[in-house]
């Protein structure tokens, strides 16, 4: 699985059990990995609320319910 998937299906996973607070969750995290210095960790994350502001600017497909 790419980086870029990974980040992909997190952000999905946040979206569908935090709704809305989605990006706050993945906000939290990534200053827990900031905090801690390990640079790696909050990249990952960046990508996570890179591709959560996707998910959730994407048109909403009218035909689907949920």
């Amino acid at each position: 699985m790419s980086q870029d998937e990974g980040a992909h299906r997190t952000a999905l996973a946040l979206l569908a059990q935090y709704g809305d607070d989605a990006e706050v969750i993945a906000m939290l995290r990534a200053a827990e990995y900031a905090a801690l210095g390990d640079l790696d960790g909050l990249a990952q994350w960046d990508d996570v609320l890179a591709a959560i502001a996707a998910l959730s600017a994407a048109p909403k497909d009218p035909r689907r319910l949920n």
